[in-house]
């Protein structure tokens, strides 16, 4: 599909256990950051002007999407902006619960990046509460970046799963990575991971440059520059 060359800068946010797993097998969501790093991520995501989720991360977590600070979402008014960034996801089928919070809390605009197949039956299922947007067959998300950067997105955060970050690694697509490390590990080989296995542009002989390592509080955060855009904090 044809589409603007520009694209948004694009930070890829994470939090892991010791051992490289996002959640454990349980049906509760495992808790890896603190409330220190918590309000980190919120003021990254009051930075930004748009934040994508996989439609699995939806599904699993029913995440909200929003900036929970109200200091911050009136400095976001005051700046002329919406109190809280776009709410961004693609999907390959379109399965989505139209009463997931990222589609009933808050007031941000809301963005659905579909494969052919499938937009019609979710334009039929989520256009009142979204706009449904054909991203090709598979879902590009080179292409969706470009789609972004003409609505407007220039900052944009990935906060997951590990699939949708892959897709972004493997492309060469993530500018900035922040990885949190919590101290325990799972161990459960049925978790998820924080990515799989793929063709990386970072490996032995390409190593990441590391811009930034800060504790916070009993989790330490990982900054990794993955391109010329990202500068040293």
């Amino acid at each position: 599909m044809n589409g603007p060359p520009a694209r948004p800068y694009v930070l890829l946010s994470c939090a892991a256990s010791i051992d490289g797993y996002i959640d454990d097998a349980s049906d509760q969501r495992l808790l890896l950051s603190n409330a220190e790093d918590l309000d980190r991520i919120d003021a990254v995501r009051a930075s930004c002007d748009a934040i994508l989720v996989g439609a699995e991360t939806v599904r699993r977590d029913d995440p909200r999407l929003l900036v929970r600070s109200a200091v911050r979402r009136a400095e976001r008014v005051a700046r002329g902006l919406p109190a809280s960034p776009a709410k961004v996801t693609l999907t390959a089928r379109g399965d989505l619960d139209p009463t997931a919070r990222f589609f009933t809390a808050g007031e941000p605009v809301r963005l659905v990046y579909c494969a052919s197949t499938a937009v019609e039956k979710t334009r039929e299922l989520l256009g009142r509460l979204a706009t449904v947007v054909d991203a090709g067959e598979p879902v590009d998300p080179g292409w969706m970046l470009g789609d972004l950067a003409a609505r407007g997105v220039r900052r944009l955060m990935v906060e997951g799963g590990g699939t949708v970050h892959a897709q972004f690694l493997t492309a060469g697509l993530a500018d900035e990575l922040h990885l949190v490390v919590a101290p325990f590990f799972v161990g459960d080989g049925r978790a998820p991971r924080f990515v799989g296995e793929g063709r990386f542009p970072w490996h032995p002989g390409r190593r990441a440059r590391v811009a930034g390592v800060r504790q916070i509080g009993d989790v330490v955060l990982l900054r990794y520059a993955l391109s010329e855009r990202c500068r040293e904090a």
